[in-house]
């Protein structure tokens, strides 16, 4: 992110619609916005003030890098955005409260004489969803259309059991419906009906759009311009749910679009992850040494190790080409799901054109942002394969690192930061109020702080099993490939010594600093190994120690502010809790508090005049006694 270069950027934004995402120095989701045209509208950002508002110009100064996702219209973006907005929440979004989503059209096939009818909301229930949409008044008008039409009925009643209890409705009279409830229509005629209505909402228009642009110009020829406007809403309507999206799919399964893009040299897979039927985001990936490899081995090589390292296993994996040994990697994944899972390569449809647009997306990668992605890497994963080459260690993924913060043994706290794939995971940072050491002791400290995270993740990975919770669900169960002290030889013999006390065995690391307090190598096995300090593997070391510190003194400083307010207050007879508070939002501050005279205190309610005496008594004797 440090490398990331908005002028530069800007430059690569293509003229096409989409969804972009702005993001801050913490790699934390801003915003989340649409475009008609990508280039044009996330430049604006950037462009001086024209009036966009106090709240606008606050997030852009806070934008450290922004990434897009290309579709193929207005109508996708809209929808993908909405995807995201309820997946992330940012924080400069409006929000939904009531989460009331984009309308669906719903078909009750199981019925036995089916409905078409106005959802905003998909079930499990055996029905089939068609959209979403965006206008709801084009999807009630198409219903509307699609009832008068193949005549279906619209009514709550439970048929077969129905039949002739009541006599038929309206709708039945105006020829508007075929009656089913009447018994003079059989299931399979119904079904008939419905199925023409089905084949209309997958796709087949033209014959209605045909007939009903007919009616719209004969009626316009007859001077009957009320029918003639009618017949054109209706045709307005159908072709507001005609377009097609392909952002939310309507059969609310977990899936992943896995595409790629590749040349002579490079490839790039890009993911799009599909949840309860919701795209609600992407990853792409850079391979390299790829040479002059097939795209299906590359495939194959990326399936292989991106699924064997995820937590997530989907319920269908769709990708652009068959892969060799396909069957043995569904069985595989399956075994790691638990349950069964499909890959897929899809042909027609829905399916086909998402995996076109996540194709055009790598495209857009691989040609755009290479050298930007290969930095990237290079800071993280690079990183890291430097540190696996100078401790001779494989499959490093996950490193903690932990430091201790205190000023002459007062309010002694430990901090834990989480590094993964060589990026800080602040959901999994914790912090430390030291208890059972008093003094100015960074050892006993750190013996704590140890004990206290490995113990926890013990325990939690030991209650979820009982519970039968996927230990991934648990925060602390998931051990690190390294801990790193922050120091040399006495803080690493520390955490070896609890790793011995619990039985664990976790490869232990010290960041060794000079006397300039800079660091100068790692201790690993007894030995200083020196870095080059020139090396992205260095730099990484240098960001985690650094890091771990300032977590450390952040939390430290919090408890000190605390405390600091409660010995000004607390220590003065009859102000408690409540009393403090009040005390502090009228004056805001301890020393408004100590200029004030006893009349002014005495116009809070919660402070009475004997207590406004004890407190004007405190500060002017303290200062007296000064």
């Amino acid at each position: 992110m440090a490398n990331f270069d908005v002028k530069e950027e800007l430059k690569k934004l293509p003229n096409k619609p989409g969804v972009y995402i702005m993001h801050d120095e913490n790699d934390t989701i801003m915003y989340v916005g649409k475009a008609v045209n990508l280039h044009n509208r996330v430049r604006s950002y950037f462009r001086a003030n024209i009036g966009r508002g106090p709240q606008i110009d606050q997030m852009v100064k806070q934008i450290a890098r922004f990434e897009y996702i290309v579709t193929d219209s207005e109508l996708e973006a809209l929808v993908l955005e909405n995807n995201l907005i309820k997946e992330h929440c940012p924080r400069y979004n409006t929000l939904l409260k009531d989460d009331k989503t984009y309308p669906y059209i719903k078909v009750t096939v199981s019925e036995d004489y089916p409905r078409v009818l106005f959802s905003r909301l998909i079930k499990k229930d055996k029905s089939r969803y068609f959209g979403p949409f965006t206008s709801a008044a084009a999807v009630k008008d198409t219903i509307d259309l699609i009832n008068k039409i193949y005549g279906l009925r619209t009514c709550n009643r439970v048929l077969p059991r129905d039949i002739g209890i009541d006599r038929p409705c309206l709708n039945y009279h105006m020829k508007q419906c075929c009656g089913p409830c009447t018994g003079g229509v059989t299931k399979e005629a119904y079904r008939e009906r419905v199925d023409k209505a089905l084949d209309f909402l997958n796709g087949n228009y033209s014959a209605i759009i045909k007939e009903l642009e007919e009616k719209m110009e004969n009626a316009a020829e007859e001077l009957d311009f009320e029918a003639a406007a009618k017949y054109r809403d209706l045709l307005s309507s159908v072709k507001v749910v005609a377009q097609k999206q392909k952002m939310t799919d309507a059969s609310m399964e977990d899936k992943d679009i896995v595409a790629i893009a590749s040349d002579d040299k490079d490839a790039v897979v890009q993911v799009f992850f599909v949840r309860d039927g919701r795209m609600i985001g992407r990853e792409h990936f850079y391979m390299t040494h790829v040479s002059e490899n097939p795209q299906a081995e590359i495939l194959l090589n990326f399936v292989k190790q991106f699924y064997a390292g995820t937590p997530f296993i989907p319920r269908e994996l769709m990708l652009p080409e068959e892969i060799e040994d396909m069957d043995i990697i569904e069985q595989w994944l399956s075994q790691r799901k638990g349950s069964r899972v499909y890959i897929t390569v899809p042909e027609r449809g829905q399916k086909e054109k998402l995996m076109e647009l996540a194709a055009q997306n790598a495209e857009l990668v691989l040609s755009k942002d290479k050298e930007r992605i290969k930095r990237e890497e290079g800071r993280t994963i690079g990183a890291v394969k430097e540190i696996e080459s100078l401790l001779g260690l494989k499959g490093l993924n996950r490193m903690e690192a932990y430091d201790i913060s205190n000023i002459s043994g007062f309010a002694n706290v430990g901090s834990m930061v989480v590094y993964e794939k060589g990026k800080p995971k602040k959901s999994d940072y914790r912090k430390f109020r030291i208890k059972s050491v008093a003094g100015p002791d960074d050892y006993a400290c750190m013996h704590e702080v140890l004990t206290r995270r490995l113990l926890h993740g013990i325990e939690e990975k030991h209650d979820l099993q009982v519970r039968d919770i996927d230990a991934r669900y648990g925060s602390f169960t998931k051990f690190p490939d390294l801990i790193l002290m922050d120091g040399g030889r006495g803080q690493v013999n520390i955490c070896l010594q609890v790793l011995d006390e619990l039985g664990i065995t976790i490869p232990v690391c010290g960041m060794v600093k000079d006397d300039n307090h800079r660091t100068r190598g790692l201790y690993y096995n007894n030995v200083e190994l020196p870095i080059d300090t020139r090396s992205e593997g260095f730099k990484l070391i240098t960001r985690i120690q650094d890091e771990a510190h300032r977590f450390a003194i952040e939390y430290h400083r919090s408890l000190r502010s605390k405390a600091q307010v409660k010995s000004s207050l607390d220590d003065i007879p009859g102000v408690g809790p409540t009393r403090r508070k009040a005390l502090m939002r009228h004056f805001k501050s301890i020393e408004d508090i100590k200029n004030a005279e006893i009349e002014e205190l005495t116009k809070i309610p919660e402070i009475p005049e004997k207590t406004a005496k004890q407190i004007y008594e405190f500060f002017h004797s303290q200062t007296s006694a000064e």
